[in-house]
Formats: C-alpha cells, structure tokens, sequence
C-alpha cells in the first residue's frame, strides 16, 4: 500500500506548495508510506517510507515523532538539526538515528533532488509526525 503525504513545510501537512516567484518558500517536502506493519514489540509499528526534498531549501520543520526515526541518505546533501546535538551535513550514502519525541529538522542543501529512505519505530495508533513550534 502506498500513501503520499504531502506538506507544505512540515511532513504532515497537506499540499504541495511551488516556489513561483523569488522569495517564495522552496517547494514542499513529499513523502511515500512504502510500508507498514505491527511489530512483535506490543504497540509498536514499523512504517517506511521515501522522503523527497524537490529543492535547496525545502524542510522538513521542527517535528517530533513517537518512536525512533532510521535514515539512509539515498541522494543529495541535507543539513540535520536535532535538539540538544550539532547540526550534521550529510550525504548519499550516509545514516542516521533520531530519538523518538527528539525534536528535529531536516533542510535540503542540494540543488538537486534529495532522496531519502526512513523507517519509523512507533507507537501504534499515534500520528507518525508531530509539528512543535
């Protein structure tokens, strides 16, 4: 089953916003539910998915999810902004490990398109991004 989510700055928000003009805010980040299924962890979940930044710029905005985030950088460069930690640059190739209710940020550095494949360790039944201020 696949899903799309699209957000115009965060990743739950709905629809895509382009940048049309100078000055406008970068195209939106999109994301593709890849799978889903129950853990044998009672109440967990484990969701997968492909995270699409069109533009240089394009974030993810300060979010928290339920559980740990799992990510491998599949193209492009992005900077990662998590709470209580430096930011890092990464690149295709490289991984990383978000605690769960961390707050956190993604930003595209590439002018290209960035790629890349997450998997989410949560609990079930709740939403699997959260936006914080």
């Amino acid at each position: 089953m696949t899903r799309t989510i699209l957000g115009a700055g965060v990743l739950a928000a709905a629809g895509l916003v382009l940048a049309v003009a100078v000055g406008a805010q970068p195209a939106a980040l999109t994301r593709t539910i890849l799978q889903r299924a129950d853990l044998s962890a009672p109440g967990r979940e484990a969701v997968m998915a492909r995270a699409e930044f069109p533009s240089e710029g394009a974030t993810t905005g300060r979010h928290t999810h339920p559980g740990e985030e799992i990510g491998y950088m599949l193209a492009g460069t992005m900077r990662l902004e998590v709470e209580g930690q430096a930011p890092r640059n990464l690149k295709a190739g490289d991984v990383f490990i978000i605690p769960g209710e961390t707050i956190h940020n993604a930003v595209s550095t590439d002018t290209g398109v960035v790629k890349v494949l997450v998997t989410y360790v949560v609990e079930k039944g709740k939403p699997v991004t959260t936006p914080t201020p």
